[in-house]
């Protein structure tokens, strides 16, 4: 299957943890967590078009005055997403700054923030580089199971995790399932290759009815046949449909009850989890009293949830030089029966 977004986290385990996801087919990227990101290349960050905040301690959002410096004057859109706070929070940040020339700009650089409260309901502004980033404000909205961003290709889901009393985002990204057409059995049946075909993958991937008519096209317009054909039938005999990946990002939350159980629902059948293993387990009252998982519980939840693969970040500076046990021990609760 074509690798249509491929993640990579911008740090080694000890430093900030930050995925950035590059949208291979669609040249964008987007990012979660915005700490230390002076490593990306300048190609790179002007790539992102979207922010995914899981909070704002400073190792996860330090970073957004250095992207914001690298895409003044131009023509760009990035959009911001994360917990009850941020659109203040971006305000605040770029009022820090004097912007009496920028009118003078060649390119105007628009950010679109968007917070979720603990609701569901997902309330945004705008701040525009030509009205010196003066804030706009946008409708609330409820959107449908904690999705905060969704596209034709892909959403982006969040859940609501605590963090020594803060609230935290964890996300997963997932890609539609791909329908794939078989064109020579569309032409065995007699059918052409054409317009009608975008209905009928449309038909499928909302979840029409088997009896659903499909208006088809004939290769010979002078044969009786019928002008549409059913759905299900037609998903029995041209198409194939191959499931879409998902990536699972979750950092600074601790083990409790209520987290594990949003963890696991949210990184159900993952394909990649990246989740942080701050602590070694022997220090687990240290990870408790400070809120994050320790490695065994990172590799337990990964288990649990049915992940496919495991990424492991967020590394105490405590045990830099021994980040293979940090790893080891996530490794061994990972495969555990």
């Amino acid at each position: 299957m074509p690798r249509h977004f491929d993640p990579a986290p911008v740090n080694d385990p000890f430093g900030d943890p930050a995925l950035y996801v590059d949208l291979v087919f669609e040249r964008r990227a987007l990012l979660f967590d915005i700490g230390d990101i002076s490593s990306l290349p300048t190609r790179k960050l002007l790539r992102i078009s979207d922010v995914f905040v899981t909070h704002r301690h400073m190792d996860h959002f330090a970073g957004f005055d250095h992207l914001l410096r690298y895409m003044l004057g131009r023509d760009k859109s990035l959009g911001m997403y994360g917990a009850a706070g941020l659109i203040d929070a971006v305000e605040h940040k770029l009022k820090a700054y004097t912007w009496n020339l920028i009118e003078g700009y060649d390119g105007e650089l628009i950010i679109r923030a968007a917070e979720v409260d603990p609701f569901g309901d997902v309330k945004s502004a705008v701040f525009r580089g030509r009205s010196r980033f003066e804030r706009s404000e946008s409708k609330a909205e409820r959107r449908r199971d904690a999705i905060v961003l969704e596209e034709p290709g892909l959403r982006v889901r969040a859940a609501r995790l605590d963090h020594g009393g803060a609230p935290v985002l964890a996300y997963a990204l997932e890609e539609r399932a791909q329908v794939n057409i078989w064109r020579n059995k569309v032409e065995a049946m007699g059918l052409i290759v054409g317009p009608w075909l975008r209905a009928f993958k449309d038909a499928t991937l909302q979840g029409a009815d088997d009896a659903a008519p499909i208006t088809v096209a004939w290769r010979d317009e002078r044969r009786e046949a019928p002008p549409s054909l059913p759905l299900g039938l037609l998903k029995e005999k041209i198409m194939k449909v191959t499931s879409g990946r998902k990536i699972v990002y979750v950092v600074d939350c601790g083990f409790s009850d209520s987290n594990q159980r949003k963890i696991i629902e949210l990184a159900r059948n993952a394909d990649i989890l990246f989740i942080e293993a701050t602590f070694l387990d022997a220090d687990r009252a240290v990870a408790e009293a400070r809120s994050h998982l320790t490695a065994r519980q990172a590799g337990t939840l990964a288990r649990m949830a049915c992940a496919k693969r495991l990424v492991t970040l967020h590394y105490s500076p405590r045990y830099r030089g021994e980040g293979s046990r940090l790893e080891q021990e996530a490794r061994q609760a990972f495969v555990e029966t």
